[in-house]
């Protein structure tokens, strides 16, 4: 299974303050226990919001709202994709990690998708088409 582990954004990483050594330091030496583990496949911080846009749809419709967005408490600030057997695996290195923040932090855990969790709505043909996309895009990372 893959997990996409989200750190939620706080007052400070929306306005910009970045991590201390320290915590640069206590960061990687547990993404580092993540690789070794076969357990983290992507990761990375996200600038604030203020650097960010939403395009919004109604029908045909496309609307573009420039950030900031004041919801810190729900805005993501950054984000891991780990391959876990399991949501409580996913659990147990989430409640190993450095705190993200300086005060208080939330991280979210979501299941990404596999192809067959679509069931029957994803066609052949579209599965062939997807399994050709990422195989496309694996092929570019190299």
């Amino acid at each position: 299974m893959r997990f996409m582990i989200l750190v939620k954004a706080t007052r400070d990483s929306e306005a910009g303050v970045m991590p201390s050594e320290q915590m640069f330091a206590e960061m990687g030496r547990f993404n580092e226990e993540l690789v070794k583990a076969g357990v983290m496949e992507a990761g990375e911080g996200l600038h604030p919001s203020a650097k960010g846009a939403r395009v919004r749809f109604s029908g045909q419709d496309r609307k573009v709202v420039h950030g900031p967005f004041d919801e810190a408490g729900t805005l993501v600030a950054g984000f891991w994709i780990w391959k876990c057997a399991s949501l409580q695996e996913a659990i147990d290195w989430v409640k190993r990690c450095p705190n993200p923040m300086p005060g208080e932090s939330e991280i979210e855990i979501r299941q990404i998708y596999a192809t067959e969790d679509f069931g029957e709505a994803l066609t052949p043909e579209l599965r062939a088409q997807e399994e050709r996309l990422r195989a496309e895009v694996e092929k570019k990372k190299r």
